[in-house]
């Protein structure tokens, strides 16, 4: 990973925490013969949650008897004064822990999760009922679940106090749960994708609308994922979480659970609806006007309503009902109809939804665009989810382009009435393993800010010392930084020397890398200036907090300097090599666009990447929406090689590989022929 003077190799506490994680799902696995997959997230997650507020009850009457309070253990005011769940002594997660390895552990699980649903009002809805003896789990391995759950310390006793401390007990809890869902989605395949939106996105989606201030909606939530990163958005901003409302609705009463317990546990208040419900028929949050609203709605639901279903529904009102075979227009309506007036949307929609003219939704995506709401389109990459192998697209819509001014931590916006950006990040992103591909932090911040260029928000210039001169990175580096350089190349990992091999002498793409090279103040594990794209591999210490902090600042830099960063986890370069390389080489291979020359935030069309088209362009293109009608092909550099010239050095080539062809033809036959069988 890129690294400056001060970064340390891997953290113990680093290890320690990754190492928990790994151990708990490995543990959880092994559920898998006696549960199904879809089944054992909410076993697992359900007694993580347990553990979590059982440790806070703990933490919190050590505290009263402490502070001499010893007579009130026992009242739940005492508790709840400090967000803290009261809990009786069956329903401790040491009494479960003491009992793991009796027959009827599951009737005690299930009696202490339906006590501690009753006495919690904000509970109410979130615990599952009577979920564990229903599922008959094999009490050995429901033990070995419980006795790898008790070795989690979810608060931390004797380190530091206040909010910090909350954040920090939070974060191991709510890495936990991540780390859960995503592994499950992937486990679960297609099915996954109706809790969990992919990580990079929800972040994407964050960056972009900037929910600071006021009421954010999310009209099918899943586990709550769009909430938990607008508050971490918040917090990495210098807000403050109390200057906003959250709303949500979910359908799948599993998946509500999971959401009310993902809120919970990191201390996020939520109005979810009394109970999980159909957004369509039974809309739990009729009368509100969302400033923010952020979504991954079902792909393509089919047979969403009846054909005499909601016909009139005051959300259509303005334009033709959403057909009954895809609810895709459905989720839009519904969304705009929920926007106050000066309110923001970004979601996610399967890409026929900027095409399509089925059964009226190109008439009513005309309209959309007639009155002008839309604010921006973005072409994802594809494999980013595990629900589907196919790209996806975000939209942006918003009831007011006019001119703004801000008071919550945005920016000014300037007047971008009858204006649509389109920006296509189909070649962005990078490989995490065969199948699956993720928007990195560089990626994430440079299709945010080229948006909020365009919105006409100021942005600061580059801080001192960290200007770039073409092609002069090492001139403009402190000679600490140098020598710090030198030392990584002498004590290279096995991933570094690995990848080393592949990129040295121009031996991939014809491009020239530099191991552990300088550019500003940081240092990247490879670098080729000519293509402007880094190379980080990354170990456990990239996904701490102190580092994923330090990754959004230099972020901002490389993305101001045009600079492309794809990572990788050192054991995917030893495990998928070739993957690894082929992803590489892709990203060598296309046109990586950055921001204005200048480096100042200014916005400027970019072939290939995004253009600010007008009301008339989109006119022009029959109300088709896909950023690839609009931002045109990437500029493709000339090699100075005449045409002739090179045209008679690839027909050498091809003569040349044909005869070579032909001779290991006439072997292959004469092998054959020794072998008995002629032609």
């Amino acid at each position: 990973m890129a690294r400056t003077p001060a970064a340390d190799k891997d953290s113990a506490a680093s290890k320690k925490t990754k190492s928990f994680e790994q151990t708990l799902w490995a543990t959880a696995d092994k559920l898998r013969g006696t549960v199904e997959s879809s089944e054992y997230k909410h076993v697992v997650l359900s007694l993580i949650f347990l553990k979590f507020i059982s440790d806070k009850f703990e933490l919190r009457q050590a505290e009263l008897i402490a502070e001499g309070n010893g007579d009130y253990v026992h009242m739940v005011e005492f508790y709840t004064m400090t967000n803290t769940f009261y809990l009786p002594p069956d329903c401790r997660w040491d009494y479960i822990a003491k009992q793991a390895k009796q027959d009827d552990i599951a009737v005690k699980i299930d009696s202490a999760l339906h006590q501690i649903e009753q006495r919690n009002k904000s509970l109410r809805g979130a615990l599952p009922d009577n979920y564990f003896s229903r599922l008959n789990i094999d009490v050995s391995k429901l033990a070995a679940l419980i006795d790898a759950i008790n070795n989690i310390d979810t608060v931390l006793k004797n380190e530091g106090s206040g909010e910090a401390k909350a954040a920090a007990e939070e974060d191991i809890v709510g890495r936990v749960y991540e780390y859960f869902l995503g592994n499950f989605a992937a486990t679960e395949g297609k099915g996954g994708g109706e809790f969990y939106t992919p990580k990079c996105v929800v972040n994407l989606l964050a960056e972009m609308i900037e929910p600071y201030h006021g009421k954010i909606y999310d009209p099918c939530c899943g586990s709550g994922g769009m909430f938990v990163q607008s508050i971490k958005f918040i917090e990495s901003h210098q807000g403050n979480k109390k200057d906003i409302s959250i709303y949500g609705q979910e359908q799948t009463s599993t998946t509500y659970k999971l959401a009310k317990m993902n809120l919970a546990i990191r201390g996020i208040s939520a109005n979810l609806g009394e109970v999980p419900a159909d957004t369509f028929f039974k809309d739990q949050h009729p009368d509100l006007k969302a400033d923010f609203i952020m979504a991954n709605p079902p792909f393509n639901l089919k047979d969403w309503r009846d054909e005499k279903a909601l016909v009139d529904d005051p959300r259509w009102a303005g334009y033709e009902t959403p057909p009954t075979g895809n609810a895709n227009y459905g989720w839009i309506l519904h969304m705009i109809s929920k926007l106050s007036d000066n309110g923001v949307a970004g979601f996610v929609l399967a890409n026929g939804s900027m095409s399509t003219s089925t059964k009226g939704e190109g008439e009513i995506r005309k309209q959309i665009i007639d009155n002008d709401l839309v604010d921006c389109m973005i072409a994802l990459p594809g494999q980013l989810f595990y629900t589907t192998q196919i790209p996806v697209c975000l939209w942006f819509l918003t009831k007011n382009k006019k001119e703004q001014t801000f008071s919550d931590g945005r920016k000014q916006h300037r007047n971008r009435q009858g204006e649509t950006l389109f920006i296509d990040a189909r070649n962005m992103g990078s490989m995490i393993d065969r199948t699956h591909k993720e928007l990195t932090a560089e990626d994430i911040s440079l299709i945010a800010s080229t948006y909020h260029a365009w919105r006409g928000e100021p942005v600061s210039p580059l801080p001192l010392g960290e200007g770039l001169g073409e092609g002069r990175e090492e001139q403009r580096t402190h000679p600490k930084i140098l020598e710090f350089a030198r030392e990584l190349r002498k004590n290279q990992t096995d991933a570094e020397a690995l990848i080393w091999q592949a990129l040295r002498g121009r031996k991939l793409a014809d491009a020239k890398f530099r191991r552990q090279h300088p550019v500003g103040h940081f240092i990247f594990d490879f670098y080729c200036h000519e293509h402007k794209l880094a190379i980080e591999l990354d170990g456990s210490q990239h996904y701490q907090p102190e580092a994923l902090q330090a990754d959004k600042a230099r972020a901002e830099f490389l993305a101001q300097q045009g600079i492309r960063v794809i990572r990788f986890d050192n054991r995917q370069v030893l495990v998928e090599t070739e993957a690894v390389l082929e992803s590489i080489y892709l990203a060598l291979s296309a046109l990586t666009p950055g921001p204005s020359p200048k480096g100042r935030g200014e916005y400027q069309d970019v072939a290939g990447f995004c253009k600010s088209a007008t009301l008339a362009d989109i006119q022009a293109n029959d109300y088709v929406l896909t950023p690839g009608r609009y931002v045109g092909a990437a500029e493709v550099e000339d090699d100075g090689e005449l045409f002739e010239e090179k045209m008679q050095q690839l027909t050498h080539t091809l003569f040349q590989q044909m005869a070579e062809a032909q001779a290991l033809d006439a072997v292959i036959k004469q092998n054959l022929k020794g072998l008995g069988y002629v032609g």
